[in-house]
């Protein structure tokens, strides 16, 4: 490369990034995998162009690093990248051409495509929430798709699922129903390519990896080796379906519990709306007049093992029904540690929370009802609270555990923010504040970033929900 020449002076190659001037009137910087050298105006100042930062993609790991040529040091995302430092970036973060905002360009990175021009490998751009199982809730691990409806889960979570499903007297191998929309599972198997993408999702976001002892449990469930067929497809009649009286659901497989059979005084008829819970699978009638909440008010998703319950059934008895614990009251909820999703992942902050809850003496379940209480009396701010009217919840609501968890993390932000300088740990103490609180993103992808700055305060750049 001759003298001077840079990104942003050179076009003969196609680029795969670009850096966006935050200041309109500016020039873009085009970053091609052959000159991935930026070179660019810094300072507001001066219309010099300056080769101040390097950028390259990693094929290996599927991620962009920054490093910092210059002679001072940058800011990435509100980190501070010192000379000759590296830092692993994603399309989004903001990077400022010097050591502070002011006087300097500030540039959003952006990725144009994720195709390494020199291995043509195509990289898939994902929503990690659809790579979740439905049973744990957690990134797939050693994932199974099921057919004929192609929903996945953990080889360990579908195993267990497939061998309590088998004990129960009155379900027989064909009749196993998938755990997210309750259709009969034909076979189940192994999704090598899906293995692939999860591999690749939790080398992205290393903070989604679970423990190791959880890992080695669930590969201790885990049966599924190879295909496994457990029941064949019927085969549809064309003959018009016979029209059936109350009476006659008694002998026919129903997904209600409550079609065919009067329990606590109520029986479906055929004018019954039915509700599909949202945790099993399962059916149940509407019935919004009884008083017991069908529907959790964070998510406003159908939750069933309230109401059968209230009707005497037992979940462990009677099919594949929610049980109480699914689904229950806010004060109800039992809670022993910290969720693996508090503080948006960040095991660092989880680290210091649990230290300072430690130091007061309490245990974790006390310091949450002490805050659930002061969340009842409204002396914390519900506004920011991420779940469905927040305004209305109380400590008798009902709550799934996913939307409980979700409080229980806003709380614990709470805690944090409200506590006393001198009751944090020695090393959180001297942490600077980062400008997008927990809203950062460079906390998901950088360790360093992640441990070195504080990510549970109100972010003074971007979005401000906490």
């Amino acid at each position: 490369m001759e003298a001077g020449q840079c990104s942003g002076a050179k076009e003969e190659h196609d680029p795969w990034a670009k850096l966006v001037p935050l200041i309109p009137g500016y020039q873009e910087v085009q970053i091609s995998s052959e000159d991935p050298v930026v070179c660019s105006q810094t300072a507001l100042s001066s219309a010099e162009k300056l080769a101040w930062c390097e950028i390259n993609w990693d094929s290996d790991r599927g991620l962009a690093t920054i490093r910092n040529t210059s002679l001072a040091a940058i800011l990435v995302d509100g980190a501070i990248l010192e000379v000759s430092e590296a830092l692993d970036i994603e399309s989004g973060i903001e990077i400022v051409s010097g050591p502070k905002l002011e006087g300097y360009l500030s540039y959003t990175f952006q990725v144009i495509f994720t195709e390494e021009p020199d291995s043509r490998n195509l990289k898939i751009s994902l929503d990690v929430e659809l790579a979740k199982c439905s049973i744990c809730l957690n990134i797939w691990h050693d994932v199974v798709t099921v057919s004929p409806c192609f929903h996945n889960f953990c080889n360990g979570c579908f195993s267990e699922w497939l061998r309590r499903a088998s004990c129960r007297p009155h379900i027989k191998p064909k009749d196993i129903a998938c755990p997210q929309c309750r259709a009969v599972v034909h076979s189940v198997g192994r999704n090598h390519f899906l293995h692939n993408i999860e591999e690749a999702i939790l080398q992205t976001f290393s903070s989604l990896k679970r423990p190791a002892e959880e890992v080695q449990l669930l590969d201790s469930h885990a049966s599924i080796k190879s295909n496994l067929v457990l029941g064949s497809e019927k085969k549809t009649s064309r003959k018009r379906p016979l029209s059936l009286s109350d009476d006659d659901i008694n002998g026919i497989d129903v997904p209600c519990p409550q079609c065919g059979t009067e329990l606590a005084g109520f029986r479906c008829n055929r004018n019954t709306l039915h509700l599909q819970c949202h945790g099993c699978g399962g059916m149940m009638p509407s019935r919004p007049d009884i008083g017991m909440p069908q529907h959790c008010l964070g998510c406003d998703r159908a939750f069933c093992g309230a109401y059968w319950v209230a009707q005497g059934l037992d979940a462990s008895e009677f099919g594949v029904i929610c049980p109480h614990e699914t689904f229950k009251p806010v004060v109800e909820h039992s809670i022993l540690r910290i969720p693996d999703s508090a503080h948006n992942n960040n095991r660092y902050e989880r680290d210091v929370t649990e230290k300072c809850i430690q130091h007061t003496g309490k245990t974790f379940q006390a310091v949450i009802s002490e805050w659930i209480m002061k969340f009842v009396k409204k002396e914390i701010d519900r506004s920011r609270l991420q779940l469905n009217h927040a305004e209305m919840i109380s400590e008798r609501t009902h709550l799934c555990r996913g939307c409980y968890d979700k409080l229980v993390d806003y709380l614990l932000y709470w805690f944090r923010v409200s506590l006393p300088c001198h009751l944090l740990p020695p090393d959180a103490l001297v942490r600077e504040d980062c400008w997008y609180g927990s809203s950062c993103r460079t906390q998901h992808h950088s360790d360093e970033h992640a441990r070195k700055r504080n990510h549970v305060c109100r972010p003074t750049r971007g979005s401000i929900n906490p």
